[in-house]
């Protein structure tokens, strides 16, 4: 009796997990904004997903998702970076660095 108690919360372990996407595999839902000069329109990158390089003027990136964006100093997301919660923003590295949520 108790293997098949064991075997049944195994059993709905599994399956509970299998339908839930872990939170690093889920995109963000809302805009990431960029500013990178005055005289330039903001580039605004809907619903975020994987890893996007930055524009090479960029100068401040605004999390307007629901979920935190890693900035990086390299174009690639590897490495040390800077979580920025949403409704925060920061200054970020134009031209070589990337982001990811």
């Amino acid at each position: 009796m108790r293997g098949i108690l064991v075997s049944l919360v195994a059993a709905g372990a599994v399956l509970s997990s299998a339908g839930a996407a872990p939170a690093a595999e889920r995109a963000a839902d809302g805009d990431v904004v960029i500013f990178s000069t005055e005289v330039q329109p903001l580039d605004v990158i809907h619903d975020p997903a994987g890893c996007k390089t930055l524009p090479l003027a960029a100068h401040v990136l605004a999390n307007r998702t629901d979920g935190p964006v890693k900035v990086y100093g390299n174009p690639f997301c590897v490495g040390p970076a800077l979580t920025v919660q949403p409704g925060y923003g920061t200054h970020v590295p134009g031209g070589a660095g990337s982001f990811s949520s």
